[in-house]
């Protein structure tokens, strides 16, 4: 398991490296401002990544929705525009896709790196549409972070891609709590939910993370949003570290339990974005296996 950890952190070291240095300027869009702790997971991993190497805070961060141009330039005048990684590259979550098609059309005067996503569109509409819009930038970066998306880009992208782990390794190995029930299976309530998927999960503690602490921090500060996310982050490796084997087919459920070092059983979403990710990354790992879709029959691995 620290093998296949320390190998994408690794190279989550060198992609990184190769935009930025140390006293680099730059800033970081799109903060997950909602309780899917899979998000915050990957945004501590790009704060992790980005400090390490500059020796700063970003100058400048901002939501999809309170993102402004003038704010913008005013804090990062001439740093690189890092866009938050994650699986909302496509058309099922539009709101994000469509902040990152406006950036693209605005700020041309710099690099935009986007950070390690997984690609899925349903609309081959959008798909040109946003093929136009990366071939008119002139600094645009790609980085995915599995080999279907690398061959999407390859055939519809004109830009420099690269294929990357997701950002949430960069947090490496964590400290696993106490547990309290035998399979916790941790199974999405959104969109991104296999829908023709149902398998038996009896005797399973069955939750999902999208709800938030009472407690959480508040403010819109890059301090603040730093908090925010460490405290979903905590309570995600709080939920998983009840399972003494976790069942999941949330990607981060996926990649938090490798962290922690709990075994798991991984059940693809709606797309194939796990198994698409454990083929390119996680697959040598002991901790992991990738259920049928016969069900949930099969042992999980020891713990």
């Amino acid at each position: 398991m620290t093998d296949v950890v320390a190998a994408q952190q690794a190279l989550l070291q060198r992609r990184y490296h190769a935009h930025v240095g140390p006293g680099s300027a730059y800033a970081l869009v799109d903060f997950p401002d909602h309780p899917n702790v899979g998000d915050s997971a990957i945004w501590l991993g790009e704060c992790r990544m980005l400090r390490a190497i500059t020796g700063r805070p970003p100058d400048y961060v901002s939501t999809w929705h309170d993102f402004e141009l003038a704010a913008f330039l005013r804090a990062c005048p001439d740093g690189t525009l890092f866009l938050h990684g994650g699986g909302n590259l496509g058309d099922l979550w539009p709101h994000h896709q469509q902040f990152r098609e406006a950036l693209l059309r605005a700020v041309r005067d710099r690099p935009v790196v986007q950070l390690p996503q997984s690609i899925h569109f349903a609309d081959e509409r959008g798909l040109a549409r946003f093929a136009a819009i990366v071939a008119g930038h002139p600094y645009f970066t790609l980085h995915v972070r599995d080999l279907d998306s690398l061959a999407i880009a390859a055939d519809h992208f004109n830009c420099r891609t690269h294929l990357t782990p997701d950002s949430a390794f960069a947090l490496g190995p964590q400290q696993r709590g106490e547990a309290d029930t035998p399979i916790l299976a941790l199974m999405r309530t959104d969109i991104e939910r296999r829908a023709a998927f149902a398998p038996s999960l009896a005797g399973a503690t069955i939750v999902d993370w999208l709800e938030e602490d009472a407690d959480l921090p508040t403010g819109t500060s890059i301090a603040a949003r730093e908090a925010q996310a460490r405290a979903r982050v905590a309570r995600g490796l709080r939920l998983l570290s009840r399972g003494t084997s976790i069942a999941t087919d949330r990607l981060h459920g996926h990649i938090l339990a490798t962290l922690l070092g709990i075994p798991h059983r991984v059940f693809d979403n709606r797309y194939g974005k796990l198994g698409a990710y454990i083929r390119a990354w996680t697959a040598r790992s002991p901790l992991v296996q990738v259920a049928s879709q016969e069900g949930f029959s099969a042992a999980l691995p020891a713990a």
